[in-house]
């Protein structure tokens, strides 16, 4: 399984990833449509990105947000009537909901925006085993 991890001392907030993301998730060019956030402000939470925790799943009543082979968690649109439990009980704060969107959205582990990273504050960590990354041990 994958996910977008963080090295939140490399970012310069340049933004470039809401772009790339907002784009590739949502096919707009408005950053506020983008599954990662970057505070502009002096909180210690630079990069605000799902981790793929599953917390989301047992909340939802319509079985609307699954954990898919790759252990990625999605939501599935059709099933989603839009209630927004799983935005209030994510503990990330990454489910996001935007007026214009009849659904929330979340981060996919697409990797598109890690490509497009200029300082590699993004990147895309592999879990081997639960609890265990291609690097070494989860913390």
């Amino acid at each position: 399984m994958q996910f977008v991890d963080k090295n939140e001392e490399l970012c310069t907030k340049c933004h470039l990833c809401e772009d790339v993301c907002a784009a590739a998730i949502n096919k707009s060019d408005d950053r506020e449509k983008s599954a990662i956030r970057i505070d502009d402000g002096k909180n210690i939470g630079i990069i605000n990105v799902c981790n793929q925790c599953g917390e989301c799943i047992e909340v939802c009543s319509e079985q609307a947000i699954f954990k898919a082979t790759n252990g990625v968690i999605l939501i599935n649109k059709s099933k989603c009537i839009g209630c927004l439990v799983c935005v209030g009980y994510c503990p990330s704060l990454s489910m996001i909901f935007h007026e214009e969107i009849s659904v929330p959205f979340k981060c996919i582990a697409c990797g598109k925006c890690t490509k497009e990273c200029p300082t590699e504050a993004i990147y895309l960590k592999e879990i081997i085993n639960e609890g265990q990354v291609a690097a070494g041990v989860v913390e």
